[in-house]
């Protein structure tokens, strides 16, 4: 008992070490970042999205998108805080297989309203969004993988949370995993990070 007891005491700090060090790569490098023991701070660029042609006819690849490949089931979350000025300005989490088929979720600046989003893509972006009358100061996202579906859930104090998407993804078993963001209209904004994990099942 008390070797198994030791045995999940090393999984868990292991775990909280793997967590620590699981952004490694940036897809699109914005012009600041600045990371620090807590958080993640992030100027994104001009006219940067990601987008994949329904209803507007263009494809974007150029936002944001810090990660690391993960292989089989986990749990991602975030604390965003961002400073939305310009009509698209976004931040949140990202899964992507490819060019062709990802998703993004988090919020979405929308006739100055802050909007919680989820798009997934598969050769073609669908979009989904919730319109919040009262902006909170900052918003609380979890995912979870899980085979090829992804559930996506959110909170206002980091404690309650709500479904916000569950969706068909991929089967793959290996994806890239981590934090979005990307002004497709404006010349960029602040946007920051906190609270960030990923819990490989």
């Amino acid at each position: 008992m008390v070797r198994a007891l030791r045995l999940n005491t090393i999984l868990l700090l292991l775990g909280t070490f793997i967590m620590s060090e699981t952004l490694k790569y940036w897809y699109n490098e914005p012009p600041f970042w600045q990371e620090t023991e807590d958080k993640i701070i992030v100027q994104t660029g001009a006219k940067t999205d990601f987008w994949r042609i329904t209803h507007y006819g263009f494809i974007e690849d150029n936002g944001h998108f810090y990660y690391q490949e993960i292989s089989g089931d986990f749990e991602m979350e975030v604390k965003i805080t961002g400073q939305y000025q310009t009509l698209y300005d976004q931040g949140g989490l990202m899964v992507r297989e490819s060019e062709t088929v990802w998703l993004k979720c988090g919020i979405e600046f929308v006739e100055e309203v802050q909007n919680i989003s989820a798009v997934i893509t598969r050769d073609y972006s669908d979009w989904s969004v919730i319109p919040l009358s009262s902006p909170p100061a900052s918003l609380w996202l979890k995912l979870k993988r899980q085979a090829e579906s992804v559930e996506i859930k959110y909170s206002f104090n980091g404690q309650d949370y709500q479904l916000l998407r569950l969706g068909y993804l991929t089967p793959n078993t290996t994806v890239q995993a981590g934090l979005m963001c990307a002004s497709p209209q404006g010349e960029g904004f602040l946007t920051t990070f906190e609270e960030f994990k990923i819990q490989i099942s």
